[in-house]
């Protein structure tokens, strides 16, 4: 467990030193960004070392399997501080166990997945943090709500119970081309503002992985979501 921990500890040592050194190039100070380390298909055994090694903030993808990471985690010498983020698609059969076991959801795209994670989003937990997903990058198969649609669900989403509404986040189609990967970052962060001049008041945008982490960064990202670059490649399904 030692030398896993010591792995873990220098590949998130190399991933908050590219954060930082991001944010040294864009005039912001380095704890504007927060890192939300990709734990999906990874075992608790990786989330316990990640945390002994000091992360914690954990993103997950898929509900089955991370609710029974949570539990384990919670069952065995749990770590103080560690916020669970639901990063992947949501399934309308899977969103109350969704709201009980997470603290934040990125990825809310219609209004029938906000009205459910409210509902069962019971009393005494906190309100739940959300971000709606936006596509910005325009695929047919890629989730996210259109930039036209955007304005009404987040109208809805703020009026809702136990949500808080926090942000944006995004998942832009991958591209080698940095100006084209800043320009969609840019876009989502106009998004944000603009509902800020509409009377919402978000603090947050989701955006960024391992291959791309500093275009989103320069243009305003508070969360970054890494995966790869603390875990290593993902075995094939």
């Amino acid at each position: 467990m030692a030398t896993i921990i010591q792995a873990l500890q220098a590949r998130l040592d190399s991933v908050n030193q590219r954060i930082s050194a991001a944010c040294a190039r864009a005039g912001r100070a380095p704890d504007a960004v927060t890192l939300i380390a990709v734990s999906k298909t990874f075992p608790a055994q990786s989330v316990r070392a990640a945390a002994a090694a000091g992360q914690r903030h954990f993103g997950e993808n898929y509900v089955q399997e991370s609710i029974g990471k949570i539990a384990e985690i919670a069952a065995n010498a749990p770590f103080d501080g560690m916020v669970w983020h639901f990063i992947g698609p949501i399934q309308s059969n899977k969103t109350r166990q969704i709201a009980q076991n997470f603290a934040w959801v990125h990825t809310i795209d219609r209004d029938k997945i906000a009205r459910r994670l409210a509902e069962q989003r019971e009393a005494p937990l906190p309100a739940l943090n959300v971000c709606i997903e936006v596509n910005v990058s325009g695929e047919a198969s890629k989730s996210g709500v259109t930039p036209q649609a955007l304005p009404a669900l987040a109208e809805l989403v703020a009026g809702l119970p136990q949500l808080r509404l926090r942000g944006l986040m995004a998942i832009p189609e991958p591209t080698p081309d940095e100006a084209l990967s800043r320009r969609r970052f840019a876009g989502l962060r106009e998004l944000r503002d603009a509902l800020n001049a509409r009377g919402h008041t978000l603090d947050t945008l989701s955006m960024g992985m391992t291959a791309d982490m500093e275009a989103a960064i320069a243009e305003g990202a508070t969360l970054v979501r890494i995966g790869t670059a603390i875990f290593g490649e993902r075995k094939p399904a």
